[in-house]
């Protein structure tokens, strides 16, 4: 009964600092960035009232997404050392109490926030982002956003399936032409039954025309993502680093799959986005679940077109939730200080580590991106490292 009323007291404790935290941060945030970027949208835009109030609703999530784990290290290292300070964890361990017992609630809660964040980067963060987008796009630039980008998917839909799926390397704004065309249609079991290359698409008007093609007719039993029967789209000079092997290996699995091919001059894209809507259908990465950005990868896998940064923002939508959790094992031991200013020594440990983690962070978003290490273990850098530190502190602490 007595250790349950201690739990209590910690995690009461740890659960104010940590509410508070997230609101300093969150401040911080805001002040040096949320709000420069809204009084540019209303001195360059003349954004209204209302558009200004949803895009500092809507940018919240994203900010608070990224203060749980600073949060969670600066409330374990403010509570503990409070509690050191005020010889309150003397009097636990006189009656028996050990550390790691003393630690348990602290560390519960850094699970427990590590799994909210989790699903709060998943189900929350991706629709605020999108949402905020499109109040930037409809509401304050006027529809007046359209640029030319990379890797444009456009899908066709009907009651729930998927009629026909089109890849292009690339949109060019200025000429309304989309260039490396490969489309694939589906039937009604959600197959892919025939795919199309073209090596660019203009709009008309009212549709899409190919140029210069070949259709594949695909056999019975193929793979409806064919990630690896898919011919390649023709190249684009962004994508001058894709090898001749690889193009050769594309070929040669169009022939293998495909029973029957047939060669056009002109053929008419069955899917009417109009080029306003390739501008914002494009979800940037930080507008997309774990669940798109895994079916975004394996579109443009198929087309032999690198991945490697669209990976690390995968991963990290796991790898960043669970600091929270490293954090709190770092900060538990490190908050016993023998100094009675524990506030302000715990602000300056919690700076200087939340500054190695994010310069390691960093530093394995650049060993993913450039393809030095693959982009799973890259960003499980600074977690494996702050793991490894926080298991020897716990170890020495509870000595």
């Amino acid at each position: 009964m007595k250790l349950r009323i201690l739990d209590r007291y910690i995690f009461r404790e740890v659960l104010v600092t940590f509410f508070f935290s997230i609101c300093a941060f969150s401040t911080v945030f805001i002040g040096s960035g949320t709000l420069f970027q809204i009084a540019r949208y209303i001195t360059d835009y003349g954004a209204s009232l209302s558009s200004v109030v949803k895009i500092f609703v809507l940018g919240l999530p994203g900010v608070v997404m990224w203060t749980f784990p600073m949060s969670m290290l600066l409330a374990s290292l403010l509570t503990m050392g409070r509690m050191s300070s005020s010889s309150e964890i003397t009097a636990m361990k006189s009656c028996g109490v050990s550390f790691p017992r003393i630690a348990a609630p602290i560390i519960l809660l850094g699970l427990v926030v590590s799994i909210f964040a989790m699903a709060f980067n998943e189900y929350v963060v991706p629709w605020a982002n999108n949402a905020y987008q499109n109040v930037i796009y409809y509401e304050i630039k006027g529809n007046t956003g359209m640029k030319s980008q990379e890797h444009v998917i456009l899908k066709d839909i009907k009651e729930g399936k998927i009629q026909h799926l089109a890849y292009a390397r690339y949109y060019n704004a200025d000429t309304n032409q989309l260039t490396g065309v490969t489309l694939q249609n589906f039937n009604a079991e959600g197959k892919v039954t025939q795919v199309e290359n073209a090596e660019y698409a203009e709009w008309t008007g009212s549709s899409w025309t190919m140029h210069n093609g070949m259709i594949y007719d695909i056999q019975e039993g193929g793979d409806a993502t064919l990630a690896q029967s898919m011919p390649r789209a023709t190249s684009t000079p962004a994508d001058e680093d894709t090898s001749q092997e690889e193009s050769e290996e594309a070929d040669e699995h169009a022939e293998t799959s495909a029973s029957h091919t047939m060669r056009f001059d002109i053929q008419t894209l069955p899917i009417a986005t109009t080029p306003k809507q390739i501008a914002r259908e494009q979800k940037s990465a930080e507008e997309m679940t774990m669940k798109e950005l895994r079916a975004q990868i394996d579109i443009m896998k198929s087309q032999y077109v690198d991945t490697k940064k669209l990976e690390t923002e995968l991963y990290q939508r796991v790898t960043v939730p669970m600091a929270s959790l490293i954090f709190a094992l770092v900060g538990v031991p490190l908050g016993m200080q023998p100094t009675r200013n524990s506030s302000s020594a715990g602000f300056a440990m919690s700076v200087v580590i939340i500054f190695f983690y994010y310069a390691l962070m960093t530093m394995g978003n650049a060993l993913a991106r450039g393809g030095i290490l693959p982009a799973l273990p890259a960003v499980w850098i600074p977690n494996i490292v702050g793991l490894i530190a926080g298991a020897i502190l716990f170890r020495r602490a509870s000595r």
